[in-house]
């Protein structure tokens, strides 16, 4: 089949498809947690907001895996990042708790969304720049927007296990949202395992560890995830310490390869004059 310019049509691969559904499913399940929430069905919301997280981890994987990456498919990544992990923990949680404070904790709400915003733009930015070191690609510079939607509903998560006397708080749980949009816009180094190398003799140790986390996500859900929150900010101090680690090292590698310094022109001048 021709076109107008005789030129011969090319079809569209289906590989590219693939990963762009997954992130549709993923942006649906960020809108749909925001109707549940709206009908206060809030352990289903957050579940949603989670299956979002698991998809936005896949659908990554698979466009390289398939070789099916593009530029469209990148920016429909970070508009649904923003939507599920942006916009839906933080309506979830004005909707649980942030209502009760009126316009303060809608004032929360707009922060964490726009500090989301920031990030994802940054995070676009940095990727194009192929000046950094290769080292780099195992960090993100601040915490990730998935990340930080699971930090965000932290104590909603907790309510549903330990009660929402004290997690439910307005106060508190501003004060909490604020944090963890500061920490997504921050400068401070956070894990990327995006590239992560498993050696083969730990194979069967991390299939024992997945076998596991399988068992406590069944039986008790709600405390293996703050289990996994707490994990997560605990990493936080030995990021920035291995990427002080890794810039201290090429600072070390930088000085060795200098040139040794040159005594200078003039002195070596007046010593020539020196002995005419």
């Amino acid at each position: 089949m021709f076109g107008p310019a005789g030129s011969r049509f090319r079809g569209l691969p289906i590989r590219s498809l693939i990963p762009n559904s997954l992130t549709v499913l993923a942006l649906c399940a960020g809108l749909t947690s925001m109707r549940f929430a709206l009908q206060g069905h809030f352990q289903t919301a957050v579940t949603l907001i989670l299956v979002a997280a698991v998809i936005d981890g896949l659908d990554g994987r698979m466009a390289r895996l398939l070789k099916g990456t593009s530029r469209f498919g990148a920016e429909l990544d970070s508009l649904s990042d923003f939507v599920c992990f942006g916009v839906a923990p933080a309506f979830l949680l004005y909707q649980w708790s942030l209502s009760d404070m009126g316009g303060l904790g809608w004032m929360a709400v707009v922060t964490y969304a726009v500090c989301c915003a920031l990030r994802l733009a940054r995070f676009n930015t940095m990727v194009d720049d192929h000046s950094r070191p290769a080292w780099t690609a195992h960090f993100f510079t601040g915490v990730s927007s998935p990340a930080a939607a699971g930090l965000a509903m932290l104590f909603i998560i907790l309510s549903f296990e330990a009660g929402d006397t004290l997690w439910r708080l307005a106060p508190l749980n501003a004060l909490w949202l604020i944090f963890v949009a500061a920490l997504m816009v921050s400068r401070l180094p956070s894990y990327s395992f995006k590239k992560l190398r498993i050696r083969r003799e730990a194979g069967l140790l991390i299939l024992l560890g997945v076998a596991l986390t399988a068992g406590l996500l069944i039986s008790f859900p709600w405390y293996t995830l703050v289990g996994f929150g707490v994990l997560y900010l605990l990493s936080l101090p030995l990021a920035y310490r291995s990427y002080i680690r890794h810039q201290e090292r090429d600072r070390a590698l930088m000085e060795e390869d200098a040139p040794p310094p040159q005594a200078p022109a003039v002195e070596g001048e007046a010593a020539t004059r020196h002995l005419h």
